[in-house]
């Protein structure tokens, strides 16, 4: 085995510990919202909130079932989920995914959109920067035709699109 597989950057059982928290947490929220629109049956009904209140409960009770289950089970403690090598490969992709997600409100979705394109292509396609600002420039240049003139479908404007008076 090379060194690089054997450094394990998180086991199997510590992913499905932190997946089923987040999981419960998503479902007690879920709960909590419920109840706040009303989980009980009125009047003339269920309240807008019976029916969610109970899948939240499902979501909760189901990830408190796996987050026990990967808790006693010593074997997915020395399962690798993913090593090192493999590790950085995802970060490669994800972490300009999400700082893409967060520039959009502040550059608007055609910039952001833009740029997050021509990231790729130059960083991890090497291609050409003739290339690269042709496709990236002319995907977007598609996206405000579809969306903003033939569907009448906004889409979050920045700087950009106020400077060239397109808001």
């Amino acid at each position: 085995m090379d060194s690089e597989k054997e450094q394990s950057a998180a086991t199997v059982r510590s992913v499905e510990i932190w997946v089923a928290v987040v999981v419960f947490l998503f479902g007690a929220g879920v709960i909590f919202d419920s109840y706040r629109l009303g989980a009980r049956w009125g009047e003339d009904g269920p309240q807008a909130g019976y029916f969610p209140f109970y899948v939240g409960v499902m979501i909760c009770l189901s990830s408190a079932i796996t987050l026990v289950l990967a808790w006693r089970n010593a074997a997915l403690a020395s399962e690798s989920f993913v090593d090192r090598g493999q590790l950085k490969l995802i970060l490669t992709v994800l972490a300009p995914t999400i700082i893409y997600v967060a520039v959009i409100a502040y550059l608007g979705f055609y910039l952001a959109s833009t740029l997050f394109i021509a990231y790729f292509m130059r960083r991890l396609g090497r291609y050409p920067w003739l290339k690269v600002v042709s496709v990236a420039v002319g995907v977007s240049v598609v996206f405000f035709l579809t969306f903003e003139i033939w569907f009448a479908v906004p889409l979050p404007k920045g700087p950009l699109e106020a400077a060239l008076g397109l808001n």
